[in-house]
């Protein structure tokens, strides 16, 4: 099926309702974890209570599965993946690296899928054969860039600290590679990428809702996005993105060592 752009943005503003007035608001922040820290906030509650609200009304028939509130009609052939603030610690921070995330899967393929960022005012999608920008420099079709060689590529991660073990190696020998690394940037990084900005993105111990909605993105921007090990980037958890076929490959060897 086919999503219209409108309602990709009918999502982005649903959301933004409820994320920008409590944004660099002090509010009440809880922790899902009683050992660490991963926090949620009302505002990613209420964003993703707004987005459910809409998807209901507009697609009845379709399953539902997001960060907050889990699954609902989860045999449904068509499921919409929520992260209502993926970079929770970004937007507590109070930098506006978070964004809202919405991706739909066709019996386990990610097949759509939005990110937008409602401070800066960008919004990132795609129409099932190419990528979008809507946001301060106007709207166009974005694609990847055409590195190809690791030494000439950016590569991002929310932080290094999230590789632990053979991981952390694997993780530290791609890093030595290549031209810049930079930090801190959750789904940004992705949308930079689909965008050209940046060529490599890896990460590990993702969950369905962390990039889903990415994956079309990306892919349709003339990217490629997998697991390490080259499986389907569905599956979550370990995650490489890159620019091209050719630097993906070279990426994944030096993961694999």
């Amino acid at each position: 099926m086919t999503i219209e752009p409108g309602f990709m943005r009918r999502i982005a503003a649903a959301a933004a309702e409820e994320t920008l007035p409590r944004f660099r608001q002090s509010g009440l922040v809880d922790n899902k974890l009683t050992s660490g820290f991963d926090p949620v906030t009302e505002a990613d509650r209420m964003a993703e209570q707004a987005i459910r609200a809409l998807i209901r009304a507009t697609y009845p028939e379709h399953g539902i599965h997001g960060e907050e509130f889990g699954l609902e009609n989860e045999s449904a052939r068509y499921q919409w993946v929520i992260d209502p603030i993926d970079g929770t610690r970004s937007f507590i921070s109070g930098m506006p690296l978070w964004g809202t995330l919405v991706g739909l899967t066709d019996n386990g393929d990610a097949v759509a899928g939005m990110m937008s960022q409602p401070f800066i005012g960008e919004l990132f999608w795609c129409d099932g054969k190419n990528s979008h920008y809507e946001g301060p420099h106007g709207s166009k079709q974005i694609a990847t860039s055409k590195v190809v060689d690791v030494a000439d590529a950016t590569l991002c991660t929310t932080t290094p600290s999230m590789f632990t073990g053979e991981r952390k190696v694997a993780y530290d020998r791609l890093e030595s590679a290549v031209k810049l690394a930079r930090y801190g940037t959750d789904c940004y990084a992705y949308a930079m990428l689909a965008a050209g900005n940046v060529d490599l993105v890896v990460e590990t111990g993702l969950q369905p809702y962390d990039i889903i909605a990415l994956i079309p993105i990306i892919e349709q921007a003339g990217g490629v996005i997998t697991t390490w090990d080259g499986g389907p980037a569905e599956q979550a958890g370990d995650i490489v993105a890159a620019a091209t076929p050719e630097l993906h490959a070279a990426a994944v060897k030096l993961l694999q060592g």
